[in-house]
């Protein structure tokens, strides 16, 4: 003989109440006050890395390019040079390029590196990011990264 189920009890269907809803609400939020600010900082920390890593990589183009061309890029040329061959007839020749395969990137902030011909200490060049502030100095994650200028 067939046994029909009972009905589900009128607590049962009733779902949650909207106290519970903001019991919950205030402990995810609680917990992303906890956890948010970490999560950030170590966000920031991923640029930074990423920023150097970059720099490398520029420099390592830079290099790259000097040995085909014999230079590396005038000021005004910059690090466009690396990805547009020079209007230059006699160093278009020479230019083997383009050096980076993606085309420039920038910065993890998202601003251009910094580049100049003059010297940086043991390099023989500029390069440099401004930073998370995009502006020249700073300290921790707004100071400047790479080959700095030399005062």
């Amino acid at each position: 003989m067939y046994k029909r189920p009972a009905p589900p009890s009128r607590r049962a269907a009733r779902g949650f109440t909207l106290l519970e809803m903001i019991v919950v609400l205030v402990i995810i939020g609680l917990i992303m006050g906890l956890v948010g600010p970490r999560l950030f900082r170590q966000a920031d920390k991923a640029k930074v890395q990423t920023a150097q890593t970059q720099v490398r990589m520029l420099r390592g183009a830079l290099e790259t390019m000097r040995l085909d061309m014999g230079r590396f890029p005038s000021q005004e040329e910059g690090l466009q040079l690396l990805v547009t061959p020079p209007g230059d007839q006699t160093a278009a020749q020479r230019w083997q390029g383009p050096y980076l395969e993606d085309g420039l990137p920038p910065d993890p902030w998202g601003n251009p590196y910094q580049y100049s011909p003059r010297p940086s200490g043991n390099h023989a060049f500029t390069l440099y990011s401004f930073g998370s502030d995009g502006q020249a100095g700073g300290e921790g994650h707004d100071a400047d990264i790479g080959q700095l200028p030399t005062q």
